[in-house]
């Protein structure tokens, strides 16, 4: 039998304490699941509703649905169930109703991420904005203390200098709706010194020259190195003090979706982090839940976007 790989924390997530405390100043938000048949989304929404992060309406097949709620002993019948059958059936459906104002946030439910997306943009039924959508990470310590983001680990592939500014903005909105009243936002390269054979060194000094003009609500500092954006020790040895961002980001703005993605898995699974995603960007909070979430994470993502919607009790 192989030994358990030695760097992988057995730290169980937690839902951080703070941030459901904050959520719960705020009604639930009524949450459209897209495709909900199945085990995943619908325990995922039986648990944020019993943390008060959720008021679900379930879209897709009748039939799945009441069998999966039966299988969790959980009657359903006060809540809206919109029929709709296959995954872009139940994504349209579900964007559309967002859209029309019969829910305030959408979610991905038992669908491909490729068809919830095509629909969430689409511009006639969808939630297109001006805005770029950027995902964000809210991770916390297994101990808990101040969460970390990152922004984008999930959506953006090879993200343009544009959707990276979007990236920025919407880090430091969410950011500041956490409590944050100045956000320490980090532009992440390999240096802290740009250098022409490191192209997201020169990308990270511009956008941070284009942030320090254009998000005056927020400290952003680029290029910086992974050690730089952690650890103040790293910075202060090599001569970085006085720095309002350097070993104390409060957010991180990737070059790719690699670097973000590696970022965070290795934070939850060698961390022990709680990772909450959300979607910022469009004209309502997306949610982009996965099987391979433990229920801290669904609760802690679904706070999120009470927190987005702000719904006055």
């Amino acid at each position: 039998m192989t030994a358990p790989n030695p760097f992988l924390s057995r730290a169980e997530a937690v839902c951080p304490p703070e941030l459901l405390k904050r959520a719960l100043n705020f009604a639930a938000p009524r949450i459209a699941i897209a495709r909900a048949g199945a085990p995943a989304p619908m325990e995922a929404a039986k648990e944020a509703l019993e943390a008060g992060v959720m008021v679900p309406v379930f879209v897709g097949e009748p039939d799945r649905i009441e069998r999966e709620a039966a299988a969790l002993e959980w009657d359903i019948s006060a809540f809206d169930l919109i029929p709709a059958r296959g995954e872009d059936s139940s994504a349209v459906a579900a964007s559309g109703l967002v859209r029309e104002g019969g829910a305030d946030v959408l979610m991905k439910g038992h669908l491909h991420t490729d068809s919830f997306m095509k629909a969430a943009i689409n511009r006639n039924h969808g939630l297109r904005t001006d805005s770029r959508f950027v995902h964000i990470f809210h991770m916390t310590a297994p101990g808990g203390g101040r969460p970390f983001l990152i922004a984008d680990a999930a959506v953006n592939v090879a993200p343009s200098i544009g959707t990276r500014q979007d990236a920025i903005r919407h880090v430091a909105d969410l950011a500041r709706r956490l409590g944050i009243e100045r956000p320490a936002i980090a532009i992440l390269s390999a240096t802290e010194t740009p250098i022409d054979s490191v192209p997201s060194s020169i990308d990270a000094r511009d956008l941070a020259h284009w942030a320090n003009e254009h998000v005056p609500e927020a400290d952003v500092r680029g290029p910086l190195a992974m050690d730089l954006i952690l650890s103040a020790e790293a910075a202060a040895t090599k001569g970085i003090v006085d720095d309002p961002v350097a070993g104390r980001a409060d957010a991180v703005v990737v070059p790719d979706i690699v670097a973000g993605n590696t970022l965070f898995k290795t934070l939850v699974y060698v961390g022990g982090a709680c990772a909450a995603g959300i979607v910022m960007g469009a004209a309502a909070p997306i949610l982009l839940t996965s099987r391979a979430d433990p229920a801290a994470a669904r609760i802690a993502s679904a706070a999120l976007a009470q927190i987005l919607c702000a719904k006055p009790k």
